[in-house]
């Protein structure tokens, strides 16, 4: 670039726009990058610096619009042009000869060929491009409508902010398969979203430190992230995504599903590059099986692979049915199950003082992943099933992050194995071990436990409870082996010179985490109830406390047979969190987590009682929630009235279902409870509320 158009900040920026996303497509869409990620770095701070100074020069398809802009209020619907059907499935090679079948028997003396495609197992988008120009991205929804998420969706860099039509306008070739689109053409992309495993890991690895939950998997963590209402946050997550169709917008001259593909790799779009044309099902079949051996090599995951006949026209012949496409399948991988070695039954106490038996397995790949470690639940479960030490056994991980041991083969046990028995002692703090009253946990009675100081530490900062981002288990381990915090109101006399003298630990990190610790003061009462880890009180209990008794010093001084009117509170749950404020350890805890400032009063709905759209409700959550955790729609329901409980019953007025709702959701069919997903539930909430209003 020549001085006097770097030292013009108009050409300075159409140089960098164009420049940037040139990068991107090579990073992207080739996989051919030519500079660091410094150096792109550097490009694109330089166009921020610009469109600061100047925000005129901020244009739709501007590479800035990438980073996010402000929150979203929610996410209105949007009609698809053309309806998103489904796949039908397939499990083995008999089904896929069926489809094979049917398609030739509908086609007549025509033979059908095939593109095999990986299955990515992402979330399906559409991308509505005119002049040119990304308009407007949505979820596949119900099929015929979604959800917005163009603001969302401009953070994914792989998607085009603007197709690469120059290369439709300057073509001399009359043979191209682009002569017949015109750059004004509105062309609807398809697409799957999904997230690389190494980003997983990464998210995974940051979530542990500040010690919050990690997430299952690539998938449910991809639609989650698209349904963030604030944009910014979904950049930081590095979606990509693979094109693999369009609704609109092809040129005529296309025959061919293989040459849709090809167009869109030269729009600017990344399109999967394992796809291939097969002459036969034979073909078809060897390709997936080729794949189902070696997919776990891919840095993402694949569920199965998609058949589709590649002749546009005999696809328009074909026809579907009102749910699918007749002329395409999907083919899905069975669930993984390896065998390996149990060489050690270890023991890890939590913040009860739970002892949990865990498996340490000889390491084996499975999903795509290295296992050697799984939770066994208890030793009740661990004599049931006969687990032994030195046992060969059968893990799975079918669609989840974390592995099973599903059973021991005794037939193939070594000689002279023995039973496992619990341990008699705390492995950590060797005091004795104790079982619970007519339960399957043993216990280690010793509060003073190391063990059960950092679990109960690590419960008291957790996302659930007070929120104190960035308090994770590595830096708790250290505090806790210094002395430095015994209990969670230690945590409010920290300062910032004391934590940079831990591990890498810098300044800027311990003046961030002093700043959450005194911001997590302002959480309410029933979060902190939640926090102070008292036993049968899980999140929705903490609710029922804090709305029942309004304050902590009510709720201290209440009797056995006033907690026990609490709903869902019984005789046990009653003496526990009784028990629990007579003891002087707890008072003296309870004593300074006021002084240091926390908030010991309920939070006040922002409707009144006779306003409350929910009121007199009982909700049920299950399932992988897109747009919120478990907790947090929790508090939404207490919010607008209504009442949560953990299992579905007749009293249970709806069920609020996220992906792979399994057992409740079958429960609830089956005693005619209203099923609804997130989307459904907040439309209710605002129809009541409407209600209520008129």
């Amino acid at each position: 670039m020549s001085e006097a158009k770097k030292n013009d900040p108009q050409k300075r920026h159409q140089w960098l726009c164009t420049e940037i996303e040139a990068h991107n497509h090579r990073y992207y869409t080739q996989a051919a990058p030519i500079i660091s990620d410094q150096e792109y770095d550097a490009l694109l701070y330089e166009l921020l610096a610009i469109e600061t100074a100047d925000p005129t020069r901020v244009t739709p398809d501007s590479p800035s619009q990438r980073v996010g802009g402000a929150p979203s209020q929610g996410f209105p619907s949007v009609n698809h042009q053309i309806p998103m059907l489904s796949i039908e499935n397939t499990y083995n090679e008999s089904e896929l000869r069926s489809f094979d079948t049917r398609v030739r028997r509908a086609l007549g003396e025509e033979v059908p060929q095939y593109v095999v495609e990986l299955k990515i197992d992402g979330v399906s988008i559409s991308l509505r491009y005119e002049d040119g120009l990304l308009t407007c991205a949505a979820t596949r929804g119900d099929g015929k409508q979604g959800d917005d998420i163009t603001a969302n969706a401009r953070t994914i860099r792989s998607i085009p902010l603007r197709m690469r039509t120059e290369t439709m306008s300057n073509t001399t070739d009359e043979d191209s398969l682009f002569a017949a689109l015109e750059p004004s053409t509105t062309v609807e992309v398809r697409g799957e979203v999904f997230m690389a495993i190494s980003e997983l890991e990464r998210l995974n690895c940051n979530r542990e430190e500040q010690g919050l939950e990690p997430y299952r998997n690539p998938r449910n963590t991809t639609a989650g992230s698209l349904k963030l209402l604030n944009p910014k946050e979904t950049a930081r997550r590095r979606l990509d995504v693979f094109s693999y169709d369009m609704a609109t917008g092809m040129a005529e001259k296309l025959k061919t599903h293989h040459e849709v593909l090809e167009q869109l790799q030269q729009l600017g779009f990344p399109v999967n590059p394992h796809y291939k044309c097969c002459a036969s099902i034979d073909e078809v079949i060897a390709v997936c099986e080729t794949w189902r051996q070696k997919r776990h090599e891919l840095d993402y995951e694949t569920d199965g692979m998609v058949i589709k006949v590649d002749s546009l026209a005999q696809r328009q012949r074909l026809g579907a049915t009102s749910k699918a496409p007749r002329w395409v399948i999907a083919y899905k991988f069975p669930a993984e199950i390896a065998q390996t070695r149990l060489l050690n039954i270890t023991v890890q106490v939590g913040k009860s003082g739970a002892l949990t038996p865990v498996a340490e397995l000889e390491t084996v790949q499975l999903a795509g992943t290295l296992v050697k470690r799984a939770s066994l639940h208890n030793f009740e479960e661990v004599a049931r099933k006969d687990f032994r030490v030195g046992d060969l056994v059968e893990v799975q991980k079918a669609g989840e992050i974390i592995p099973n041991v599903i059973r021991s083969l005794p037939e193939k046990r070594p000689a002279n194995t023995c039973p496992t028995q619990p341990p008699t002692h705390c492995p950590v703090c060797q005091s004795d071990v104790h079982r619970d009253p007519e339960g399957v946990f043993y216990r280690c009675l010793n509060a003073a436990c190391p063990a059960q100081v950092k679990e109960r530490i690590a419960h008291f900062a957790s996302r659930a409870a007070m929120n104190i981002d960035g308090l994770g288990p590595a830096l708790i381990e250290q505090l806790v082996d210094r002395g430095a915090v015994k209990n969670p109101a230690d945590l409010y006399g920290l300062d910032a010179s004391m934590l940079t003298t831990l591990e890498r630990m810098g300044d800027k990190s311990a003046k961030n985490i002093i700043t959450a610790i005194c911001t997590s003061c302002e959480q309410p009462l029933h979060r902190l109830l939640l926090g102070l880890g008292m036993r049968h009180v899980g999140a929705r209990t903490a609710v029922l406390l804090a709305e029942r008794f309004r304050t902590m010093d009510a709720l201290a001084k209440t009797t056995i047979e006033e907690l026990i009117q609490v709903e869902d509170v019984g005789d046990i749950v009653a003496a526990s969190i009784h028990d629990f404020f007579e003891v002087d350890e707890n008072k003296k805890l309870i004593a300074r987590l006021h002084e240091a400032g926390l908030n010991f009063n309920a939070e006040e709905s922002p409707y009144s009682e006779g306003e409350q759209p929910l009121a007199g409700m009982t909700f049920v959550v299950t399932g992988a929630l897109e747009d919120s955790t478990r907790t947090e729609m929790h508090e939404r329901i207490q919010q607008l009235g209504g009442r949560f409980a953990t299992s579905v019953s007749k009293k249970t007025d709806y069920l609020i279902a996220g992906e792979n709702a399994g057992s409740k959701r079958s429960k609830a069919e089956k005693l005619g409870v209203k099923v609804v997903d997130e989307k459904e539930f907040e439309a209710l909430a605002h129809s009541l509320a409407g209600d209520k209003h008129e």
